[in-house]
């Protein structure tokens, strides 16, 4: 073998085991960004690799401030305390923000998933002024950012956007409720910023999806349906652990599917019948007699709370639309055959209202076998779904490539 082809082969080597050193530390910093705390033990068991080259791992990224071990409140096989990896949730953080219909929200993220700091303000229904949600995003940011300290570093901007957004460059191209078409919502959010980080945009309801899977009520679990309420409903569906996003990211626009053809309410995408139009927030409060008074979430819990209370007119507004809910639900499950629905956003507080309806519903009308095992939960994320979503974007290239990450 010549000199040349020797020393070809030991810089391709040396190429292979920097790649596969930089995907291992992404692993081990993705395990311990979603869990916690874990031991060498549990890491090394988990990444099938030895004991030397986890302390290796974990002394890198040590070094830059991602990690630290400290002695667990447990005891080891042994007696003696065990060592356990945390994040370094102060040092490294994102800007997470959440774009609803009638809300914006911004928060500063610690690695691990913590909510360090956040901001909110109501915004006003149907405004289509991209500039002034804009401002308010970039204020919110300006100040999470100056309440950081010196020393913590943001890695990452993630947004979350209630509408359809193209998965190659995450414009905006359509949001039903207010007509927004193909906005660059990403961009001027990053400018106005000046962080220079890009923004990275996702649709809500994928995202609550991601988030509720990676440590919310879908953990754990290969194949889930996320149905998000807001003004309108949205979905996530994750198959195999991956989201399901569609040839462009489009995909999972579950309010959109038509269960009442034929005398259905109209919906704000044109058509009439969706799931959207019948169990969404102005079908509810408009069955309840409600529709000139509160909205969002106060409205959605005022009829839940009165159905409770024994008001007759709340409890068949609830039953009308859990039933309509129960329809869509018993499609999805036979369609995907998931482990887990997850009922987010505004569709929580009815869930809890209408799950008699929506289970009925399922016994009904889903094949035997595809509703053995599966399970009907509220969003364990609470309200903070698609905001810990937006975080995950966020995070995203970091945990990709850690070292990598922090150096640029």
């Amino acid at each position: 073998m010549s000199s040349s082809t020797v020393s070809g082969a030991i810089g391709t080597g040396r190429l292979v085991s920097q790649v596969s050193r930089r995907r291992n530390l992404g692993v081990l910093l993705r395990e311990v960004h979603r869990d916690g705390a874990v031991s060498r033990t549990e890491l090394a068991d988990r990444m099938g690799v030895n004991r030397s080259t986890i302390l290796t791992l974990i002394s890198k990224l040590a070094a830059t401030g991602l990690v630290r071990e400290e002695t667990s409140a447990t005891t080891g096989r042994a007696g003696r305390p065990s060592l356990v990896v945390r994040p370094e949730t102060g040092q490294v953080y994102v800007l997470a923000f959440d774009v609803a219909v009638d809300r914006l929200v911004a928060a500063r993220v610690g690695l691990g998933g913590t909510v360090l700091e956040r901001r909110e303000a109501a915004r006003r229904r149907g405004n289509d002024d991209l500039d002034e949600v804009v401002t308010v995003l970039a204020g919110f940011g300006a100040e999470l950012v100056a309440a950081a300290p010196p020393d913590a570093t943001c890695v990452g901007v993630g947004a979350s956007y209630c509408g359809l957004i193209r998965a190659a460059d995450g414009k905006v191209r359509l949001v039903p409720t207010i007509g927004w078409t193909d906005l660059d919502f990403g961009p001027a959010l990053g400018r106005r910023l000046g962080l220079g980080l890009p923004v990275a945009v996702g649709n809500e309801a994928h995202l609550g999806a991601l988030a509720e899977h990676e440590r919310g009520a879908g953990a754990g679990s290969r194949n889930l349906v996320y149905l998000h309420g807001d003004v309108g409903v949205g979905g996530g569906i994750i198959v195999g652990g991956r989201l399901l996003d569609g040839d462009e990211g489009y995909a999972a626009e579950l309010g959109h599917m038509i269960v009442n053809p034929y005398d259905g309410r109209p919906c704000n995408c044109g058509s009439r019948g969706c799931l959207e139009a019948e169990v969404g927030e102005e079908a509810l409060l408009e069955a309840a007699g409600r529709a000139g008074g509160p909205l969002g979430r106060e409205g959605v819990r005022g009829v839940v709370q009165a159905a409770e209370r024994g008001d007759a007119a709340a409890r068949a507004a609830l039953d009308r639309v859990g039933d309509w809910l129960g329809i869509g639900v018993a499609n999805l499950i036979n369609l995907f055959n998931p482990g887990v629905v997850i009922f987010g956003g505004m569709l929580s507080e009815i869930y809890r209202g209408a799950a008699a309806q929506v289970d009925t519903r399922v016994q009904n009308s889903v094949l035997p076998v595809s509703r053995e095992r599966v399970a009907l939960r509220t969003a364990a994320l609470g309200y903070d779904s698609t905001l810990a979503g937006a975080a995950e974007l966020g995070f995203a290239a970091l945990l990709a490539d850690p070292l990598g990450a922090l150096s640029r």
